[in-house]
């Protein structure tokens, strides 16, 4: 009787659900249906047209934002991933009484609020005598994607054995021979998904980088929360319901590859030694 009380679905808790989620996605929903308003006034509907989109070409202070966001977030993407990785593979080894408190270092930075973050770095900066733009925006966003990164690829790598790794080195096989023919291929879609993940969090980052951006560094949630100040217009919305889309699809494909990397791993669980 007790288990069935339990599997009971409460009305209340559907409800709540859904308030929630509508809480959640309706004000996104509403900024992607404006974003095709005819008119410039945004919340004045006059009809359907795409030339908010098409002027976003045009616009030099946006497309000069797209560069500068692009150049640091695939910078501090592959950095972040290489020093991630690297991370995970020595946490693995480590045989330590500090493990867990390294452990917890390499997580501080997901914990820590982001004004603290953005904060501490500015003043690091200032103290270094470091000039604000590209550069500082870089080191921000590579010191916070480290930790996810290694939190991907360490949760990938938290069921993996060491029976391929040692018959690897019984074969004669080098460390790095280990590496790249026994430990990458079974944690890429680890690596992949902690990229697409730290690409995601560089290109949306704002508090951070509003701390340590110079004056000719302003990223894309830089450039939209300057023009918001001005006043909320369509080309705004076009802009923002692009940075949505593509940081929605980016995730989706982070978590597909991990699904894909557990299927193989459990396929190959099974398989008889």
């Amino acid at each position: 009787m007790k288990s069935k009380a339990l599997n009971r679905k409460s009305p209340l808790l559907s409800i709540h659900s859904f308030l929630m989620m509508a809480f959640i996605y309706i004000p996104v929903i509403v900024i992607i249906v404006y974003s095709f308003n005819d008119s410039r006034l945004s919340m004045n509907w006059e009809g359907f047209t795409f030339d908010w989109y098409l002027s976003l070409l045009d616009n030099r202070n946006v497309m000069e934002a797209l560069k500068n966001s692009l150049i640091i977030a695939v910078t501090s993407t592959i950095i972040s991933t290489v020093l991630g990785t690297m991370a995970a593979i020595a946490m693995r080894k480590l045989v330590s009484k500090s493990k867990s408190a390294i452990a917890g270092l390499l997580y501080m930075p997901i914990v820590v609020p982001d004004i603290i973050m953005g904060l501490s770095l500015l003043v690091l900066f200032s103290q270094l005598g470091f000039t604000l733009g590209k550069m500082t925006v870089m080191i921000a966003h590579i010191t916070f994607s480290i930790s996810y990164v290694y939190a991907i690829v360490s949760s990938r790598m938290a069921n993996m054995g060491n029976q391929l790794e040692d018959a690897a080195s019984d074969l004669g096989a080098t460390p790095w021979q280990t590496f790249r023919y026994v430990v990458l291929p079974s944690i890429w879609p680890g690596v992949i998904a902690g990229a697409l993940i730290a690409f995601t969090l560089s290109i949306d980052d704002f508090l951070i980088s509003f701390f340590v951006a110079g004056p000719n560094s302003s990223t894309l949630p830089i450039y939209i929360y300057s023009s918001v100040k001005r006043g909320i217009s369509p080309e705004i919305n076009a802009l923002c319901t692009i940075m949505i889309f593509v940081s929605v699809a980016l995730i989706i494909l982070a978590q597909w590859l991990l699904n894909r990397g557990n299927r193989e791993e459990k396929k190959t669980s099974m398989l008889p030694f």
